[in-house]
């Protein structure tokens, strides 16, 4: 086991050492999309990207492409926690809950099939098809969270989910925008 000491030392000394194009990276990108786009925040922008394997060494295309990896990890861990939260039946007793989470699921589901495909576009530099199956995926999140507010005083139980969603779409869509405008 790793002391904190020496988990502290190790994180400097790669701060140190790491090149200066590799610690910009991912800070000057986000930066330039949360400018342009008020969906993405710089700070959740960079604690995403930074936290992806391989994030310090890729360029703008790279980082576009972790993105996406992105959406698809959340996608699917999001729809195996809808599915924990109907097979647990917690809430089995609120007949207004269940439906939504079924519809959830169903968008989730043709998420992951939507970010499948967008990964695929965005290899071939299919950037619009890219982008619109990416905005389909915020809108299935959206849509998900607004079935919860059909009823008042109703609480979604996956608001924190739909809204990282969300925002990890809005930072896939604000790179290809940057890709697409050549500023790289």
């Amino acid at each position: 086991m790793t002391s904190p000491s020496s988990y502290l030392l190790f994180i400097v000394f790669s701060f140190v050492f790491l090149p200066t194009h590799a610690r910009n990276i991912v800070h000057g990108t986000c930066k330039l999309c949360s400018q342009q786009d008020p969906n993405v925040r710089y700070r959740f922008c960079t604690t995403s990207l930074e936290a992806a394997s391989g994030s310090h060494h890729a360029n703008i295309r790279g980082l576009g492409k972790i993105s996406i990896h992105l959406i698809h990890e959340n996608l699917t861990d999001t729809r195996s926690h809808i599915k924990k939260l109907m097979k647990n039946n917690v809430f089995k007793l609120n007949a207004f809950v269940k439906p939504r989470l079924d519809d959830c699921l169903e968008l989730y589901s043709d998420s992951i099939i939507d970010i499948r495909s967008a990964m695929k576009n965005y290899k071939l530099k299919r950037y619009d098809e890219a982008s619109l199956l990416i905005s389909a995926v915020m809108d299935a999140a959206t849509t998900c969270e607004n079935g919860f507010k059909e009823k008042r005083k109703a609480i979604s139980p996956l608001t924190k989910r739909n809204n990282v969603t969300f925002e990890l779409a809005a930072i896939g869509l604000s790179l290809i925008r940057v890709i697409q405008s050549g500023i790289n």
